[in-house]
């Protein structure tokens, strides 16, 4: 899936973290999470083909042309793990929120790849709401993940 499109034959290949997104479909219901397309646009979304994936010393996901470069977003982190079917992928995006909250208990805008103090808002609802449901989706779906020392 292209992220846009112009009716004259142009796409731009990009996903941004914000949802709605590509990343999200199957989230809002758009795709089913084995659909095919899906698949090829999840693995292009998550790659360094993706102008707003980034990857540093302090965790890898998707940021946002809406603030700096090289800035992952929480909610990007946060969709993955809503539209994985794997467990260690799940896992892996909980220890980086776990890691990466700049030593305030909550989620942020974005916070820079290689130094997670260094983010912006210092409060994002949007970002710790999504974090909540993402716990009760896996409570209620892989609750032995829950068991799992992060």
């Amino acid at each position: 899936f292209a992220m846009e499109v112009d009716g004259f034959g142009n796409a731009l290949f990009q996903d941004d973290a914000n949802v709605p997104n590509l990343l999200g479909l199957p989230y809002l219901g758009a795709v089913k999470p084995g659909d095919k397309i899906y698949k090829r646009t999840r693995k292009f979304v998550l790659s360094d083909s993706n102008p707003y994936f980034f990857r540093g010393k302090d965790g890898e996901g998707i940021g946002s042309p809406h603030t700096l470069v090289n800035q992952i977003w929480p909610i990007g982190i946060v969709m993955r793990a809503m539209t994985s079917d794997s467990d260690e992928e799940i896992l892996n995006q909980l220890r980086i929120l776990k890691r990466t909250h700049g030593g305030t208990g909550f989620m942020h805008e974005s916070f820079d790849k290689d130094d997670s103090s260094k983010f912006t808002r210092k409060w994002f609802a949007w970002a710790n709401t999504l974090f909540g449901e993402l716990i009760l989706k896996i409570e209620r779906e892989r609750p032995h993940l829950l068991k799992v020392v992060l």
